[in-house]
């Protein structure tokens, strides 16, 4: 079996207990939709650049680990695209009165007052232009880590009979997780995206893939969803017209 990303974060126990222990896949079901979560500003700055570095202008940055994200997500976003199947972008609440849930760990950088950190402030929500939602793709905003609460992403993914949700998107272990949980709780079948999703710290982005694996999604290479969406388009090919 391939190298899994978790595999050399993993106790002698852990592997035991795996190895004794048997492991279903959810596998895919047969109306997909695929699902972006945060793709925003904040987290990408404006320019690749080291986390630590990052840091200093851009409080929330993921990164290197974000920009190596992005040609993947692109891949699939254009795979999506092409098979016709819905698509959502997720970003952040703002504007709106209502606090969001990191409001009270704003990092000291949230409050400068001058107008270039303003103007990045200004810009943190904005779904950065390599995977810019097209005319008719559903942009929803959220102010929890889960895409659910709060927001009508259920109700829309109900009303179009979608049993299986392809994920990219970040942070891993955040909003990622939030809402993979919460779609396993909806009863959705939840994909993740291995090579479309990233997180500040590579212990938590490891180990919250894991857990996403054993318990509420499965998390497979890209490969495996570009070949799962060429086979649904060919089946939606064949179908008699309506």
């Amino acid at each position: 079996m391939p190298e899994r990303v978790w595999d050399r974060f993993l106790t002698e126990q852990d592997r035991a207990h795996l190895a004794m222990s048997t492991h279903r896949r959810i596998g895919f079901g047969s109306k997909p939709a695929l699902l972006l979560i945060d793709l925003y500003r904040w987290v990408f700055g404006d320019r690749p650049q080291p986390l630590l570095e990052a840091i200093k202008t851009w409080p929330s940055s993921c990164g290197l680990a974000a920009w190596r994200a992005i040609p993947p997500i692109q891949t699939l976003l254009k795979a999506a695209r092409e098979a016709g199947i819905p698509i959502v972008h997720m970003t952040g609440l703002d504007h709106s009165g209502i606090e969001g849930w990191t409001a009270w760990r704003e990092p000291p950088q949230a409050t400068d007052p001058s107008p270039e950190a303003q103007e990045r402030r200004r810009r943190r929500w904005d779904i950065i232009d390599e995977v810019s939602p097209l005319p008719g793709e559903a942009v929803l905003h959220k102010s929890s880590p889960s895409a659910f609460w709060g927001t009508p992403l259920a109700g829309h993914l109900n009303y179009l009979g979608i049993d299986t949700i392809i994920t990219c998107g970040e942070s891993t272990s955040g909003c990622v997780r939030a809402s993979v949980v919460d779609g396993c709780t909806n009863r959705y079948r939840m994909i993740v995206v291995e090579e479309g999703v990233f997180d500040r710290h590579e212990a938590t982005h490891a180990i919250n893939l894991f857990d996403m694996n054993q318990k509420y999604a499965d998390v497979v290479p890209l490969a495996d969803v570009l070949d799962y969406l060429a086979k649904w388009q060919a089946g939606q090919d064949q179908k008699p017209p309506t």
